[in-house]
């Protein structure tokens, strides 16, 4: 089973472009980072710039329209991710006690959705795609 494990860094929203990191908690996380490595259940894992560096493409008009960021109304953005395969969401959940967050950060964890969760009539038309695991 394959989870996404979603770093969520309260007060990221608000993060300058040249937002500045701590070595000591960076030093932290690569030590999880190479436990994660090491146990054989990492696929691979990104760091994200702040929201001020993003653009966000909506279709609520039916066009896309491209808003730049900082973006106001979000309350919640992603720092990064963590993508790990293991046999079950208790086992997602272990790994993710283990990291060395911060009192402002939330780990929020994800099972991917394979292909073979889906009805025939889905599979059906998704297929021919060879990006997606069955």
């Amino acid at each position: 089973m394959r989870f996404m494990m979603l770093m969520i860094p309260l007060g990221y929203e608000t993060a300058p472009p040249d937002v500045q990191l701590d070595p000591e908690r960076v030093a932290a996380m690569m030590r999880y980072n190479e436990a994660l490595k090491d146990a054989g259940v990492l696929i691979t894992l990104e760091g994200l710039h702040p929201p001020s560096m993003g653009a966000r493409v909506s279709f609520a008009t039916g066009a896309p329209v491209v808003t730049d960021g900082p973006f106001a109304e979000s309350k919640e953005v992603l720092g990064g991710y963590w993508m790990i395969e293991v046999a079950s969401r208790a086992e997602a959940i272990a790994w993710a006690k283990q990291c060395p967050a911060s009192p402002n950060e939330i780990i929020e964890i994800r099972q991917v959705q394979e292909i073979s969760d889906f009805p025939p009539d889905v599979q059906a038309a998704a297929a021919g795609f060879d990006g997606l695991k069955t």
